[in-house]
């Protein structure tokens, strides 16, 4: 993982943004198997496709039954891109890697926790907003 801070502005052609987006996903049925030798495997992985689209990774925790990720993205990626790249990469490898998950009919459910988080807060915004013309 990359060395930078969580509230430092990305600077990408024409734009300037700060977007974190805290996301939590799950195995299909809940199952704890993202242990051991697949836990790390999946980090490597998740590490993989972060740094080939430069999303910046600001934590991650890999838990048997569930994963967080906390990233910092480009304005011109979007939360269910991110998600399907990440997923779709680890299910590939993870299901050819590793035999013992092929039970699962699926390794991810579809659907997925995000959240976006900044340097500011809403009420920060909207005061912000609302004196403009003052």
């Amino acid at each position: 993982m990359g060395s930078f801070s969580p509230d430092e502005y990305r600077h990408e052609g024409n734009a300037i943004s700060l977007l974190n987006y805290h996301f939590v996903f799950i195995p299909k049925r809940t199952k704890k198997v993202l242990v051991d030798a697949i836990a790390q495997r999946l980090q490597e992985i998740i590490c993989e496709v972060c740094n080939e689209n430069r999303w910046r990774i600001i934590a991650m925790e890999i838990m048997p039954d569930h994963v967080h990720l906390f990233l910092n993205v480009k304005p011109t990626d979007n939360p269910s891109q991110i998600m399907n790249r990440i997923k779709g990469r680890a299910s590939h490898h993870l299901r050819k890697e590793f035999p013992e998950l092929l039970k699962l009919p699926t390794l991810w459910t579809p659907s997925y926790f995000v959240s976006t988080a900044g340097n500011i807060s809403t009420k920060n915004v909207i005061e912000y907003i609302a004196h403009q013309k003052d």
